[in-house]
């Protein structure tokens, strides 16, 4: 009888904990994803976004790739005294039941080889790679050159 017992838990167990385990992956939100328009000639660009994580799991970001750019990288914003430079970042920690916001001035995906240059007003791809939530497909728009992030936040 204790056997029966111990398999039946065993069993219910691994009901609880699938359905659990696989509805975080799904519950990984890149939100607002946009970018500012480029001058002509200009190959680098940014693009910033929202990525909410209500799961009970840390997540990474581990890559990025668009049919705009040659390459993407994961940048943050360093601030020593008068000098600000951009490190690179690998991966990108999402942590559990946190928001991540990649705005100017701070963490951004980083555009390389651009071409051509980015217009405001269109629209383009970006596939992220998670390490846990797998690949996501969002779509960024191009906002104005100079705009500030609160004017494009609800669109």
């Amino acid at each position: 009888m204790l056997p029966a017992i111990v398999a039946g838990l065993s069993a219910a167990a691994t009901l609880i904990t699938v359905p659990a385990e696989a509805g975080g992956r799904r519950a990984l939100a890149v939100e607002h994803a946009w970018a500012r328009a480029t001058a002509p000639g200009v190959e680098v660009g940014a693009v910033y976004f929202v990525i909410r994580n209500p799961g009970r799991h840390s997540d990474r970001l581990l890559a990025a790739s668009t049919p705009r750019a040659a390459r993407v990288e994961f940048h943050t914003t360093i601030r020593d005294v008068d000098v600000v430079r951009m490190q690179r970042v690998e991966p990108v920690h999402v942590a559990a039941a946190a928001t991540l916001t990649l705005e100017p001035g701070g963490m951004h995906a980083m555009l390389f080889g651009v071409r051509p240059a980015l217009r405001e007003g269109e629209r383009f791809p970006l596939s992220l790679t998670f390490e846990r939530a797998g690949r996501q497909q969002v779509e960024v728009r191009v906002v104005a050159a100079g705009a500030t992030p609160a004017a494009h936040a609800h669109h």
